[in-house]
């Protein structure tokens, strides 16, 4: 078999996402088993961009049940129920939900903004994703208020951000515009839902699929790039 037959396709995956999403995390995480079984065949780039579930969402928070119940019209017994199952699915997949009676939902804005500075400024320590998966667990497995700056600053900084330089974009605000930007290109792009997956900027797909729909959708990718 040839060289080019036998080479890595480049698939650079964009995934549209908000940190307090549980359904974020579960497709996350599928996708990255969906990857360990092809890494012989895909070398993946992900790139993480953002979508505020709850734009108006003022500081402090509000409680989840109360939320969701105002939001969704989700009743106690579907919010039982609803925990339950993203609880059981995170374990198989290697994630821990801690869902509690006094849960909240916050405001993500100024977690984009130390995300974009991650991406944007701080691309070559490669700790985008490290620090999304920090905020993740954060948030869904240790009861951490992910609007306030002290929490921020303290999970940038367990990925080897640099302290100094995550405390002032979060004081200042100077990335505030660009994520705004980034938001409504995404919007304007047709995505209103999270997670959404799309595939060297052309083939999106919305969803937490199953394992094996994100191998077929990443084999897919492959065969139409030319080797």
């Amino acid at each position: 078999m040839s060289q080019s037959n036998t080479a890595k396709k480049h698939v650079r995956i964009d995934i549209v996402s908000d940190v307090v999403c549980p359904w974020c995390v579960i497709g996350y995480k599928r996708l990255e088993k969906a990857l360990s079984t092809m890494d012989s065949e895909i070398e993946a780039e992900i790139h993480w961009h953002p979508f505020e579930l709850n734009r108006k969402m003022p500081e402090g928070g509000e409680n989840l049940r109360a939320h969701l119940a105002a939001k969704y019209g989700t009743t106690l017994e579907g919010s039982i129920r609803a925990r339950a199952n993203l609880t059981e699915l995170g374990a198989e997949l290697g994630f821990r939900f801690d869902y509690f009676d006094e849960m909240k939902m916050f405001n993500t804005f100024k977690a984009h903004q130390l995300l974009h500075y991650a991406r944007e400024y701080a691309r070559e320590q490669g700790k985008e994703t490290e620090l999304k998966l920090r905020l993740f667990s954060a948030f869904f497995g240790e009861r951490k208020e992910i609007d306030q700056n002290e929490v921020l600053v303290a999970e940038a900084v367990a990925v080897g951000l640099d302290e100094g330089e995550c405390r002032a974009l979060l004081s200042d605000g100077r990335f505030a515009d660009a994520v705004r930007t980034e938001q409504v290109t995404w919007l304007n792009r047709g995505v209103h839902a999270v997670p959404t997956f799309v595939l060297n900027g052309e083939r999106a797909i919305s969803g937490a699929h199953e394992v094996s729909a994100m191998q077929q959708m990443l084999e897919s990718c492959a065969q139409q790039i030319e080797s």
